[in-house]
């Protein structure tokens, strides 16, 4: 499977000459499977420039759009995929429990009037929408996976397995959150077992940890600390902090490499880069 990276962000787009290498758009991830069946995980504002690189190389035909929840920085640059507009798209929505009866809502009314000048009901695609209630969903040839995060309001994380190749993206989760909402530790150790290739949140650094307690998201030290624990083969840092500069994350990733050959870790890592593209298998 193929991995592009549209937004790398959380929170809030956040453009500017401190941002532009790691990118400076809201969460956005593009897998293209072996047969070709492409899956779009969350709708920041990455997804533009995906929609326009889609309808420029003719890419036509179903789109497969994963929905990790519906905060604004997941699902704010929906209404400017360019596919939606037109007719020789077909959009298939997926959500998992609890998020699923909350994204099709949300979706639909932040295109009301007030909001945006484009009602939903004037898109000119098929949209439909498919709650994940079975425990695995086969899509193509790959087999997809939803856990519950800790994050408030709900948020899942999603593994993608395709010929014994393993993708975990699990953003907007609190690894050691004061009450499990979601997952425990040992539950996401499993899940992320083995993976090729873990993208998880790493928003925060350790000493800031203190005051964002119950806000959903991970430090850097605790994502590395899943990735040894679950024996990731690859940790990719994400959903970087807004106000995290470009040099204050390579200053961090290379302090993570420095552990990894200390500890004789077998491990890549590397924090996401919008643009950035990778192949599994």
């Amino acid at each position: 499977m193929k991995v592009t990276f549209w937004g790398t962000r959380g929170s809030i787009p956040s453009p500017g000459q401190e941002t532009i290498r790691y990118g400076g758009n809201t969460t956005c991830l593009e897998v293209e499977l072996n047969d070709g069946t492409l899956i779009i995980i969350d709708a920041g504002t990455g997804i533009k420039k995906l929609g326009q690189h889609i309808v420029s190389n003719s890419r036509v035909g179903k789109i497969n759009i994963f929905f990790t929840h519906s905060h604004w920085d997941h699902i704010q640059g929906f209404p400017l995929f360019a596919p939606a507009y037109l007719e020789e798209y077909d959009i298939e929505i997926f959500g998992c429990e609890p998020v699923f009866h909350n994204v099709q809502e949300i979706l639909t009314n932040q295109m009301d009037a007030r909001y945006f000048p484009v009602r939903f009901s004037n898109l000119k695609a098929k949209i439909n929408f498919h709650e994940i209630r079975q425990e695995k969903l086969v899509l193509g040839d790959a087999v997809i996976d939803c856990i519950k995060n800790n994050h408030p309001g709900g948020a899942n994380g999603f593994k993608i397995t395709e010929n014994g190749k393993t993708l975990v993206f699990i953003t907007d989760n609190e690894l050691h959150a004061p009450e499990n909402s979601g997952s425990s530790w040992q539950e996401f150790v499993d899940f992320c077992r083995g993976a090729d290739m873990l993208i998880h949140d790493s928003h925060y650094r350790a000493d800031e940890l203190e005051n964002v307690t119950g806000w959903g998201h991970s430090s850097f030290e605790q994502a590395f600390e899943l990735a040894i624990a679950a024996r990731a083969k690859e940790l990719l840092f994400f959903h970087h902090d807004p106000d995290r500069t470009d040099d204050e994350i390579d200053e961090i990733v290379k302090g993570f490499r420095k552990t990894i050959k200390k500890m004789g870790l077998d491990m890549k890592l590397d924090a996401a880069i919008e643009g950035t593209k990778y192949r599994i298998g």
